[in-house]
């Protein structure tokens, strides 16, 4: 296995994440990163992160890399099934683990790529998921309809304050999931909470834009999809799509279109409009974590900056920080609190 130079010397090449909101320019960075690495004398091969990019068929609303993207650079978990089936990220983690595991063996890097955040940490952080139990949950829920939210909330209370002092008693779904973990683990659901500390040695490279540049790229994006016959598409897809599937943003807004609710218009309209909607929940959930590195995605030399970073990060310069991350990074259980800041946006190194 290669290794690294420096203070991490008897450590492998850190997997390199790349992530960020949609229309950001993720999967043209990894290439890039790709070819950088490849110019160094790295291999290095992408794993996809994201959710419905692993259906197959679903192409143009995905924005999957492209069939010369995919020859010209290996690619991981894309087209691996069908949109009848159901994607998990409990299942992508083991897949993602796996990939990880195999591309390193052969001594390159991996290079995940994707929008979906869970997956993105699931691969790489410590985060597990608890099963679940229908009996227990439906037991829970009638409780919860016997004797309402708050006193529900005050039995999670008792058995996990920890968990309980960082959700919103109304917020009853989250009060019967934590409970079901409680009764399924014997453990307090916060424990079960994703950390900020990473199982395989890693380093995030965030792309940032401003609400008016990435606006533009989400427009532009929808217009191309409906150029390349987006609607096409999920008419030969429609009777095939699952329950995860129909949530990819995009195919419901069509299918409303072609059931003559409204359109076509205002359905990409509307898909422009979730879709921006979507980008900023993105931030939201990556700006909670202190580790990623941020770059402006405008930025002239965009690959040679995420390079700096690759190499401090194989260098051992941030493992000290990323170790303490979990430490003051704000945990998001039930919508309440502050959203942490954003780290700063690097334009230049």
């Amino acid at each position: 296995m290669q290794k690294n130079n420096g203070s991490a010397a008897d450590m492998p090449y850190k997997v390199i994440s790349v992530i960020g909101p949609t229309a950001s320019g993720k999967t043209a960075l990894a290439i890039s990163l790709v070819h950088a690495l490849e110019e160094e004398g790295r291999a290095a091969e992408i794993i996809n992160a994201d959710a419905y990019q692993m259906y197959r068929g679903m192409d143009i609303g995905t924005a999957k890399a492209s069939v010369q993207e995919r020859a010209e650079v290996k690619h991981h978990l894309i087209d691996i099934i069908s949109p009848q089936e159901t994607m998990t990220a409990a299942r992508f983690q083991k897949l993602a683990r796996c990939c990880i595991a195999d591309i390193q063996a052969r001594g390159a890097t991996p290079v995940l790529v994707g929008g979906s955040g869970l997956y993105a940490r699931a691969a790489i952080d410590d985060i597990s998921f608890p099963g679940t139990d229908p009996q227990i949950r439906s037991d829970i829920e009638q409780r919860g309809r016997d004797i309402g939210a708050e006193a529900l909330f005050a039995e999670l209370e008792q058995k996990d304050p920890v968990a309980a002092s960082r959700m919103d008693w109304h917020n009853i779904r989250r009060t019967v999931r934590a409970l079901e973990v409680i009764a399924l683990t014997g453990k307090p659901y916060s424990a079960a909470l994703p950390h900020y500390r990473y199982i395989i040695p890693a380093v995030q490279i965030g792309l940032d834009l401003t609400r008016e540049n990435l606006d533009e790229r989400i427009n532009l994006r929808t217009r191309r999809m409906r150029e390349a016959g987006f609607t096409n598409e999920v008419r030969q897809l429609r009777d095939r799509l699952g329950a995860t599937a129909i949530k990819a943003l995009g195919y419901r807004q069509i299918i409303d279109y072609c059931d003559g609710l409204i359109d076509e218009d205002e359905a990409y309209e509307r898909i422009a409009h979730d879709t921006r909607r979507l980008a900023r929940k993105q931030m939201g959930w990556f700006g909670r974590d202190p580790r990623i590195h941020w770059l402006d995605a405008t930025a002239p030399d965009l690959p040679g900056l995420a390079m700096d970073i690759v190499h401090h990060a194989d260098s051992g310069d941030y493992d000290r920080d990323d170790r303490v991350a979990d430490t003051y990074a704000q945990h998001h259980l039930g919508g309440l609190g502050q959203q942490a800041s954003v780290g700063k946006v690097i334009s230049g190194i």
